[in-house]
């Protein structure tokens, strides 16, 4: 009688196939095969990969108000100031800007916009985070003041009376300058007013501030632009929306003997175009 083969060892392979089979999972999964390779979850990378063409941003009408020089020149030559000129850049999906010059009788007025898309390079550290961190030192190097507050002060509401005076007795104040006498001027007085102080804003993005900033060179020599540079004012907007950040700055330098213009017409402008912008990252 002729004897069956048998071979142990092909046994032996078929019952570890079969156990690998059945450690796999009952639902037919199979396990990660990189084995020692720490799973470590990566910080969540930014919204936005892509940015605005920078000079197509920015609103025609209102771009047209800000430069108000324009409306006299010929067709061909407003058109060419509105369109701007493009900052020279070599990755345009991280940083793009524009900038625009119209000069008019009273003022030379110049705008620049510009767009960073931020990206950290730190896996525990995400993208918005960083673009944070990077709008925090903005905003700390434009040494914003404090807040003001209308509630009085504590040492106010209990001013101590002067010794022998009666209780309640209202306390003498220093006589002011005599009558006529001219008051001395704060440099800031006009920044600081009816709420046009640097400040931060609302509602503009994740987080937003204004700076406002004056200079006055009175008999200054002539300014590279003609004519004397009696003065200037730049408004600068700063706002992030996730991970991108986007600085407006508005500058109007007086000409001649004209007067700055002044922080409430800059700053609503700036304001305005602002708004403009986020809306662009809201879609």
């Amino acid at each position: 009688m002729q004897r069956k083969a048998y071979v142990p060892g092909l046994a032996l392979l078929v019952a570890l196939a079969s156990g690998c089979s059945a450690a796999s999972g009952s639902d037919g999964s199979t396990t990660d095969s990189k084995a020692g390779v720490p799973k470590t979850a990566a910080a969540p990378p930014g919204k936005y990969r892509t940015l605005p063409e920078p000079c197509r941003a920015v609103n025609k009408g209102l771009l047209a108000d800000m430069l108000p020089g324009s409306a006299s020149l010929t067709d061909a030559d407003a058109a060419k100031e509105l369109a701007g000129a493009a900052d020279l850049t070599y990755d345009t999906d991280r940083r793009v800007g524009c900038r625009w010059k119209d000069e008019a009788s009273e003022a030379v007025r110049r705008l620049t916009v510009d767009f960073e898309r931020v990206v950290s390079y730190d896996p525990a550290v995400s993208d918005d985070d960083r673009t944070k961190e990077l709008y925090g030192k903005k905003e700390s190097a434009a040494h914003l003041p404090a807040p003001q507050s209308s509630a009085p002060s504590p040492a106010a509401t209990r001013t101590p009376s002067p010794t022998g005076a009666p209780p309640g007795a209202t306390p003498s104040v220093p006589a002011g300058p005599p009558t006529g006498a001219p008051a001395s001027p704060s440099p800031s007085s006009t920044a600081g007013k009816d709420g046009l102080q640097p400040r931060r804003l609302s509602g503009l993005g994740d987080a937003a501030f204004l700076d406002d900033v004056s200079s006055s060179s009175g008999s200054s020599p002539t300014g590279t632009d003609g004519g004397s540079a009696a003065g200037q004012r730049t408004v600068t907007v700063v706002f992030r929306t996730s991970n991108v950040l986007v600085s407006i700055e508005y500058t109007a330098q007086a000409t001649g003997s004209a007067a700055v213009p002044d922080s409430k017409e800059l700053q609503e402008q700036a304001q305005a175009l602002a708004g403009k912008l986020v809306e662009q990252f809201s879609e």
